[in-house]
């Protein structure tokens, strides 16, 4: 059961573009999620295989996210109108198997003063989603969201994705560093790398990809350098081109500049 629902998500290739989705728990409307239903669509569009997303956008746009591996956020923490906490598990398993989600994600922070309950809800997850033939991703940032460089090399990219594979994780989301090679050689299972906020030219972010992918990566799960993109659909087609297709960044900017 876990090997079909994975199927759904990492193609046969072994790799996988995710759209990370999400950020409505945090964000509420950001720019280019003000309405979804267009946005998902282009996403679809583009050639995404599969979308990290919210029980609330799962539940009213299930007819345009029906064409992609779907994984549910099982947890969550402050918005930005308040103060982000240490994060708790907000929904259960059985809720996502009712939704027909074909995996969850649970993000945990090794690092930082947030560590074992972040690590405690993780591991909780996984013990029950297992138990049901269901796949997890773990988000793991090391340091927290908003950790500073210190937390964002490699030697700390690779403990994090490492303590993940050992709770149990399917797969993990996790940020890129030089030396990424590293940590992919001691992950035993995939890692995909997270976006995080638009920063830099799009030609960089292409870059970072092709860099990954070369070092060993599964693939992506970026958000806002997608759906805040001028032509969303464009840039997951872009994204998808060097994902699956092997292109250099030269041409996956040709399709965007199309």
């Amino acid at each position: 059961m876990v090997t079909r629902r994975l199927s759904r998500i990492f193609c046969r290739d072994g790799r996988a573009l995710i759209v990370a989705f999400d950020h409505g728990l945090i964000d509420g409307p950001a720019r280019g999620m003000e309405r979804p239903a267009e946005t998902l669509a282009k996403i679809v569009a583009g050639g995404a295989d599969a979308i990290l997303t919210s029980y609330g956008a799962t539940t009213r746009f299930a007819r345009e996210i029906a064409p992609l591996g779907l994984i549910l956020r099982l947890d969550g923490g402050g918005t930005k109108l308040g103060k982000m906490g240490p994060g708790s598990q907000f929904y259960t398993v059985q809720d996502a198997l009712r939704l027909g989600a074909d995996a969850v994600a649970v993000s945990a922070f090794p690092g930082s003063p947030q560590e074992e309950t972040t690590l405690h809800t993780l591991a909780t997850v996984i013990g029950e989603a297992h138990a049901w033939g269901l796949p997890v991703m773990g988000e793991m940032v090391p340091g927290g969201f908003d950790s500073g460089p210190e937390y964002r090399t490699a030697e700390s990219i690779a403990i994090a994705a490492r303590v993940a594979a050992e709770l149990g994780a399917d797969w993990v989301k996790i940020p890129y560093a030089d030396g990424f090679d590293r940590v992919v050689e001691t992950c035993y299972v995939p890692a995909v790398i997270l976006g995080g906020a638009r920063k830099g030219s799009e030609r960089a972010m292409l870059e970072t990809i092709r860099h990954a992918l070369d070092a060993g990566a599964a693939g992506v799960a970026i958000g806002r350098n997608i759906f805040q993109a001028d032509d969303p659909a464009a840039m997951t087609a872009a994204v998808a081109a060097i994902v699956h297709k092997g292109a250099a960044v030269d041409e996956a900017m040709t399709i965007l500049e199309k």
